[in-house]
């Protein structure tokens, strides 16, 4: 009796290996074949149908046969960190980096593309707590608060236009900037933003705590302005339009 829930695992573990990758296993011994087909094609259906509404300009700008390869040594493949379906688009940006640090024949863009089709999903389910904060604080002499569901992104490439009419072979010199945060109503809103905006996020949800005349005024050096004064100005008409839009909460509380 000690050998039937053995011999069980086993049947279990080589029916699994040959779902996900039925060229390379060979099905359990004594199972019609038209019994296996109906598994392997309900899973790689389901993973499939996963993916392609994660990635719908991925599965529109990909032929048939390159989709389907790629999704299919994913399935074989990847090993997942979580069960979890809604995690199931992390996983497949995952799978697409190490391929493209392993020198993959992939679309150099690939795997931006991906992890640009995903923030939409993972911005709307994200429920990160804001911190304690003043919605009214002084965002030039307190420390301005990035919302949580505001992100400050970069890549090389221009994810935004590549699609199956736009497929580029270079890198433009200089990367994409862009602002994605979900607003008061729960919808997810893209805008391209300059570099100084960009540098400006990420001084501001750094680890060191900077007021926002201090962030300012470290941007300014940066940026080599020669009115410091004149550049805080018109950065705090900035941080006041991004707290009005939602992008910063107001300032941190003590």
């Amino acid at each position: 009796m000690a050998e039937a829930p053995i011999a069980l695992r086993e049947q279990q573990f080589a029916l699994a290996r040959h779902v996900r990758d039925p060229a390379a296993n060979l099905p359990p011994p004594d199972i019609e074949d038209r019994r296996l087909a109906v598994y392997r094609e309900l899973f790689y259906n389901n993973v499939d149908s996963l993916l392609a509404g994660n990635f719908p300009v991925i599965r529109k700008t990909l032929s048939d046969a390159d989709w389907h390869a790629r999704v299919r040594a994913f399935f074989a493949e990847h090993r997942c960190r979580t069960p979890l379906f809604t995690e199931i688009g992390r996983e497949f940006i995952r799978f697409l980096d190490a391929r493209q640090e392993a020198g993959a024949d992939d679309p150099p863009w690939l795997a931006e593309l991906a992890h640009y089709e995903w923030v939409e999903l993972a911005l709307q389910i994200s429920d990160e707590p804001a911190p304690a904060h003043d919605p009214g604080g002084d965002l030039l002499q307190g420390r301005p608060l990035v919302s949580p569901q505001a992100w400050a992104l970069a890549y090389r490439w221009p994810v935004q236009r590549i699609g199956p009419e736009y497929r580029p072979n270079e890198a433009p010199d200089a990367p994409t900037l862009l602002l994605v945060r979900r607003d008061a109503g729960g919808d997810v809103r893209f805008a391209e933003i300059s570099p100084l905006v960009y540098r400006l996020l990420e001084l501001l949800g750094g680890e060191t705590p900077r007021t926002g005349r201090e962030s300012l005024g470290l941007l300014a050096k940066e940026a080599g302005a020669s009115d410091i004064d004149a550049f805080i100005v018109e950065g705090a008409t900035m941080l006041r339009r991004m707290r009005e839009e939602g992008s910063l909460l107001g300032t941190q509380s003590s």
